[in-house]
């Protein structure tokens, strides 16, 4: 299977349980049900969910240890959700269209829109505690897991990042300062990804060290190549305006380094994040390996 159509058979199951995650006899408000669902499955490339599952692979080599790493997957998904319609809305990026739709506050309105943020973050921490109450993950794992969530989304993770983006602005903002910008705000979770999965199937702590290393440099390597398609890209397969970030005065890698310096950065980290896995002794890495050099040469 090609690692394209990898990521789609996967993407495919995290979009299957995410339909059953939040329980239908709940009694929530249809519209904050509405709002939530609208977001979670506008779709988008699932990477961060398809990461748990392949990290969880990649331990033992076993399809099964995916199927335990599920709710993760699920979870983060929700978390990356939350952050998506926070980031549109008018105080924060002001954006109309995410995924080639309009953005949740642009159909559900403001309040509604943050309403159904909150609330995806917070199932999220439901969803995680679901993979110790099924008995497929042990509470020792989980409790990691919901730990690491709880840094890597909050004040020192993603939500510390996009302040200091928020703070940022061309002239102003240095390399490293943008450096630890998109550690935070990207590399972060996706990080938090490749290690919650490692950890559902028993990593150990040099594979865990190994899979941070992964996800960071990935996670750099990921936004760098956004802020290329950002001034490159096709707005039809991106799903939403391209020049956002030249518009926004906002401080970008192709900005401070230029366009193939960029790229360079883009090929040195991903090459960096493929030798931390390839030394750190999994079963089966190739689904890892295979996800990083499709990002890398990714289009939209």
């Amino acid at each position: 299977m090609s690692t394209a159509d990898y990521i789609a058979e996967k993407a495919a199951a995290v979009q299957d349980a995410l339909h059953q995650a939040l329980p239908q006899e709940w009694d929530v408000p249809e519209r904050l049900r509405e709002a939530m669902l609208y977001s979670l499955n506008a779709g988008g490339k699932r990477l961060r969910p398809v990461l748990v599952l392949a990290a969880a692979e990649a331990v033992n080599g076993e399809a099964e240890a995916a199927g335990a790493a599920m709710p993760i997957a699920c979870a983060i998904e929700m978390v990356h959700t939350y952050s998506l319609i926070h980031d549109d809305l008018p105080a924060m990026d002001d954006d109309d269209f995410r995924r080639g739709k309009p953005t949740n506050h642009k159909v559900f309105g403001e309040a509604v829109a943050i309403l159904a943020g909150d609330a995806l973050l917070t199932h999220a921490f439901y969803c995680v505690a679901q993979a110790a109450k099924n008995g497929r993950v042990s509470a020792e794992a989980t409790l990691a897991i919901v730990e690491e969530l709880a840094r890597l989304a909050g004040a020192p993770g993603m939500v510390g990042g996009q302040t200091a983006d928020l703070l940022g602005e061309q002239g102003i903002t240095t390399i490293e300062e943008l450096d630890y910008i998109h550690l935070h705000k990207t590399s972060d979770l996706i990080a938090f990804s490749v290690q919650a999965g490692g950890r559902t199937a028993g990593a150990s702590s040099s594979q865990l060290e190994a899979l941070g290393i992964f996800g960071r440099k990935l996670g750099l390597a990921f936004q760098i190549q956004d802020d290329i398609l950002d001034l490159v890209g096709d707005e039809a397969k991106l799903g939403k305006k391209t020049n956002s970030d030249v518009e926004q005065n906002k401080v970008t890698y192709p900005y401070l380094l230029g366009m193939d310096k960029s790229r360079e950065e883009v090929e040195r980290l991903t090459a960096e994040a493929k030798q931390a896995v390839e030394e750190a002794g999994f079963a089966y890495p190739d689904r890892l390996l295979g996800i990083a050099d499709y990002l890398m040469k990714r289009d939209h």
